[in-house]
């Protein structure tokens, strides 16, 4: 089955690739490897919610949101590739996280981006390093922000 295919099956529908909101490209592509810029979890040019998880944002808020910015960050991908069967592996993704002082589950946060790809790709293709970061602040607001790196195909 294509990953086209599956995102189908998977009732996902992705957004159209947004463009940056400042001085940069949403991706570079050198050789076949893909940096994403970080994606914020923007619905139609908007944030549904802001400020820290573990404060006025819950972490299951956090976890859709999360789901979010890996949607729009494939939409990235898929405009970059032409298609999402271009894509070889994840390589790696880094999960941001404005969070409360007190708050530790980042890692649980980007979990919900990681699941993402993993449905998506299967293992294979789908498993990746990475990183979950707590910060103080995020762009806009935003509670969460996601950067990825992909291998594509040649």
């Amino acid at each position: 089955m294509s990953i086209e295919d599956r995102l189908s099956e998977l009732g996902w529908k992705l957004p159209p690739a947004a463009g940056p909101l400042g001085a940069y490209v949403p991706v570079v592509r050198t050789g076949n490897l893909l940096f994403v810029s970080g994606q914020l979890p923007l619905r139609d040019g908007k944030l549904r919610i802001t400020g820290h998880v573990g404060g006025p944002v819950s972490e299951a808020q956090a976890q859709e949101e999360m789901r979010q910015a890996a949607f729009n960050a494939l939409a990235i991908v898929r405009a970059e590739l032409g298609s999402l069967d271009q894509v070889r592996r994840v390589v790696r993704l880094v999960g941001h996280v404005a969070s409360a002082p007190d708050f530790t589950e980042q890692a649980a946060v980007t979990n919900a981006a990681s699941e993402v790809f993993l449905k998506l790709f299967g293992p294979e293709r789908g498993s990746h390093a990475r990183l979950a970061l707590g910060a103080a602040a995020l762009p806009k607001g935003s509670p969460v922000e996601l950067e990825l790196i992909i291998e594509a195909e040649e």
